[in-house]
C-alpha cells in the first residue's frame, strides 16, 4: 500500500510502498478515505527539537482520518466489515490509575498514532477496536476525518462554563476556528477572536465569531464590550505575547483554557497574572474519552455546528509537500488528503 513515511531523521516526508498492517486479535484494519493533516504533521515534516525529542523513525505518520473497516480481529464483536469509522489517536495503557478514574487523556502510557507509532497517511490503518467511533451515515467522510482536532476544540470549549459568556479566543489556527463555532452554538453570548492572519478571522467570522480582531486592538475592544473583562479565554496559539494578553483581558475569578503551547519555556506573573486575580487555569490535553466524543456526535446531529467551512484545501499523498506548504503559508483552514 502507499504511505508517507518519516524515513529518517531530517526534513521531509517519503511516499512509499509498504505492506498493509496485519492487526491483532483485538483489532481492526481500517481502508483509509480522508486523513487531516496538522501542526504536529509539520513539526515531523520539519524534524524540529520537539520532533527529535519525540519520534523515532522510520514511521507512517498521521493521526486524523476515517475511512472504512476492512477486516476484524477474532476478539472484536461491536465493530463490524462495512462500518463507516474514525477514531481517537491516543491509545492508552487503560490500565493505569488515570484510565480507571476517568482520565484516560493524561494517560502517561498513552502512544500517539503517527508519532509513537504508525499513523493513517496511508490506504490502511491498524487500530485497537476499543479507539474506534462510529460516524452517523449523514457525517461525510471530510468531517469524520477531522474528529481529532473538533474534539480537541470542543475539550477547550466545553470544559468552561459558556452558556452566556463573553469569550475570547487566542489563536486562529483551525482549531481555534473550530471553537468559535462550538462557542456560538453553546450558548456564548459573545464570541472575541484574536489572530494576525486576516485569512483565519476571516474564518473565524464564517463561523460564528462576533468580533474578530488583530492582537493591537484587543485590549480596546474587551474593554469596550465588557465590565471587567471576558470571562473565559481559549488560549490556542502557544505564543507569549498572546497568553500573557489571555492573562491581562480575563476578569478577576476568570477562567483560561491553555491548549496552545509556546515553543520555550516562558516567563509568567504567578501574583499578577494569575493569583491575585483568583483566575482558574485548566490545560488541555488531547480530548476526553469518550465524554468529548459524544459531545461532537450530538453537535453536529443537531446542525447547529457545520465544521466543514473550515475545509480550505485537500491534496493527494503524492503532494504531502504542497498541503505542509500551504499550512505554513497561513493561507489555508484545514487542510486534508483526499486518499480513496
Amino acid at each position: 500500500m502507499k504511505a508517507l513515511v518519516k524515513k529518517d531523521a531530517g526534513p521531509g516526508f517519503v511516499l512509499r510502498d509498504v505492506p498493509v498492517p496485519t492487526i491483532r486479535d483485538n483489532e481492526v484494519l481500517i481502508k483509509v478515505r480522508r486523513a487531516g493533516v496538522c501542526g504536529t504533521d509539520v513539526h515531523i515534516y520539519e524534524w524540529d527539537d520537539w520532533a527529535r525529542g519525540r519520534c523515532v523513525p522510520p514511521f507512517t505518520v498521521g493521526h486524523e482520518f476515517a475511512g472504512d473497516v476492512t477486516q476484524v480481529g477474532s476478539m472484536v464483536s461491536d465493530v463490524k466489515v462495512g462500518d463507516r469509522v474514525t477514531a481517537e489517536g491516543h491509545i492508552v495503557d487503560g490500565r493505569c490509575m488515570l484510565c480507571r478514574t476517568g482520565n484516560a487523556h493524561a494517560c502517561p502510557y498513552t502512544k500517539v498514532i503517527g508519532v509513537d507509532r504508525d499513523g493513517c497517511f496511508a490506504e490502511y490503518i491498524a487500530m485497537p477496536a476499543t479507539n474506534v467511533w462510529h460516524l452517523d451515515d449523514a457525517i461525510s467522510y471530510d468531517v469524520g476525518g477531522i474528529h481529532d482536532p473538533m474534539g480537541n476544540a470542543f475539550h477547550t470549549a466545553l470544559t468552561a462554563d459558556i452558556p452566556g459568556a463573553a469569550v475570547l479566543i487566542t489563536g486562529c489556527g483551525p482549531i481555534g476556528i473550530f471553537a468559535a463555532g462550538i462557542c456560538r452554538a453553546a450558548g456564548a453570548s459573545r464570541v472575541i477572536c484574536s489572530d494576525v492572519n486576516d485569512t483565519r478571522l476571516a474564518l473565524a467570522k464564517q463561523m460564528g465569531a462576533t468580533d474578530v480582531v488583530h492582537p493591537n486592538e484587543l485590549e480596546a475592544l474587551v474593554k469596550r464590550v465588557t465590565e471587567f473583562g471576558v470571562d473565559v479565554v481559549l488560549e490556542m496559539s502557544g505564543v507569549p505575547a498572546a497568553i500573557h494578553q489571555a492573562f491581562a483581558l480575563v476578569r478577576p475569578a476568570g477562567r483560561v483554557q491553555m491548549l496552545g503551547v509556546p515553543a520555550k519555556a516562558m516567563t509568567f506573573d504567578f501574583a499578577t497574572e494569575l493569583v491575585f486575580k483568583g483566575v482558574t487555569v485548566y490545560g488541555v490535553t488531547g480530548r476526553r474519552m469518550y465524554d468529548t466524543w459524544h459531545q461532537m456526535t450530538r453537535f453536529l446531529r443537531s446542525g447547529m455546528f457545520d465544521p466543514t467551512p473550515v475545509i480550505t484545501h485537500r491534496f493527494p499523498l503524492e503532494r504531502a509537500d504542497d498541503a505542509i506548504a500551504a499550512i505554513k503559508s497561513g493561507a489555508a483552514g484545514k487542510v486534508i488528503f483526499d486518499i480513496a
